[in-house]
């Protein structure tokens, strides 16, 4: 998220200033208004954190240029002046790249290197200068040397990280952000690296057990439809032309090709209206807590994205509970690393409340929100009964993720046996087509084929 400064002034006439973080500049200001309401004071302007380009120099010597980030220009030259530097010039950066995403593999490796060197017992700050100068990707380079400058400036780590949970991803972000903190940094990193190692495979061998298969379907799909649109008609209507009568499935899928061509537009419209509408719902928060409430009852990969999502909770439940009975905090941010909508809202909107105001158990309250497995409450409820529910998430961790791994590869050969089954099923089709066109005998008029020769040559 973006970082804007709040400037102010209070009731008694005294300046105020803050930060905060926001997605953009409406956000912020809806953001300081409710802060100025809370705080009583007026606020009289927001600056966003933004990219300067300067020009520098000292006396006779080569002109500096560089970048910097601040919230106004005034800013980088008073700092360049302190510096004994001549300005040259300030100017906002026109073009500033908001960055992205990283690449998972990027992000997994910085956290693995991360939980190494920790391992190693290297201090933090000469570990996140070292991964600096390492690593690669620009927009991951400019989130760590933020991170470490924030940290640096005795900013709050959790805060310092979440600030670039574009870039780290949530989970990462959420999670490496509460290891500075935490005084388990070692384990909390070790668990966030493997976490995402994982969910890497897991998505790497999604993407192998669906990408082929789409790609040839559609392939499949549009040179059937170029035959059915464009050859079968000429060689159709050739037959036609002549008065000759068609057999049912030629004649049958004549009519098809007529009503596609004549159609062709409307049918366009009606494949794309619902697929963008459908990709627009699913960027919003309804629409992803239904479609990851529904996503679970798919054949083959439901099941195994829903304990997917059981063992992330399990993994950052574990690296993070204490066992004191403050852990209700720990729930929600498991919860939320979750990756499944649903299962986040059902947890804090069922689970957290019976724990909280009915002084419910962690079973009872589990079993509550019906988005664990029956396997999951039965464990948990053993943990609970022995007081080893920490060891026990971990535990089911552990079993998730060896059981998906295996039916992954299960779940890979169903969907190649189903799109083989397709491909099969439409090549028969075309060729049951083509054979019955083949067979196509014309009627001469009295003179058998020499007079239906005669006749139309």
């Amino acid at each position: 998220m973006a970082e804007f400064r709040i400037d102010g002034v209070s009731l008694s006439g005294k300046p105020v200033q803050g930060i905060i973080n926001a997605e953009n500049m409406k956000q912020a200001k809806e953001k300081a208004a409710q802060m100025a309401r809370e705080r009583k004071f007026k606020v009289s302007a927001i600056h966003a954190r933004s990219t300067f380009l300067y020009r520098v120099k000292k006396g006779n010597e080569k002109p500096i240029d560089g970048e910097q980030k601040a919230f106004t220009k005034q800013e980088v030259v008073d700092a360049l002046t302190k510096m004994g530097y001549n300005v040259v010039y300030v100017r906002k950066k026109l073009f500033e790249g908001k960055g992205g995403k990283v690449p998972d593999i990027e992000v997994v490796s910085f956290v693995r290197v991360s939980s190494d060197l920790i391992r190693q017992k290297l201090p933090f700050n000469d570990m996140m200068a070292m991964l600096i100068n390492d690593i690669q990707n620009k927009t991951l380079r400019e989130a760590i040397r933020e991170i470490n400058q924030d940290l640096k400036q005795g900013k709050d780590s959790e805060k310092a990280f979440q600030k670039h949970e574009k870039a780290l991803g949530k989970f990462a972000a959420h999670m490496l952000g509460l290891a500075s903190k935490s005084g388990n940094m070692g384990e909390i990193f070790e668990s966030t690296a493997k976490f995402l190692e994982r969910n890497a495979q897991f998505k790497k061998d999604l993407k192998s057990a669906l990408i082929m298969p789409v790609v040839t379907l559609v392939i499949l799909f549009v040179a059937v439809g170029y035959y059915v649109a464009y050859i079968f008609p000429e060689t159709a209507n050739l037959f036609q032309k002549f008065k000759i009568e068609l057999p049912p499935m030629t004649a049958a899928t004549l009519k098809l090709s007529d009503f596609i061509t004549s159609n062709i537009v409307w049918i366009l419209l009606m494949i794309a209206i619902p697929i963008a509408i459908f990709a627009r719902f699913a960027t919003t928060e309804r629409g992803r807590y239904y479609i990851d409430k529904y996503i679970w009852k798919i054949p083959a990969i439901g099941d195994l994205l829903h304990k997917t999502s059981i063992e992330i909770f399990c993994r950052v439940f574990y690296a993070l509970y204490s066992g004191s009975g403050e852990n209700i905090e720990v729930i929600k941010m498991a919860a939320e690393a979750c990756g499944n909508k649903y299962m986040e809202t059902q947890i804090k909107t069922v689970a957290l409340p019976l724990m909280i105001e009915k002084g419910a158990g962690i079973t009872e309250a589990f079993e509550a929100t019906g988005v664990f497995t029956k396997t999951a409450i039965s464990r948990f409820h053993s943990g609970a009964e022995t007081g080893t529910v920490k060891n026990t998430a971990m535990q089911l961790a552990e079993y998730y993720e060896k059981e998906t791994s295996y039916r992954m590869r299960n779940a890979i050969d169903m969907i190649q046996l189903v799109i083989s089954m397709i491909i099969m099923v439409v090549l028969t089709a075309l060729t049951l087509v083509s054979s019955e066109t083949a067979t196509i005998k014309p009627k001469a008029p009295g003179g058998g084929w020499l007079q239906f020769f005669l006749t139309n040559f």
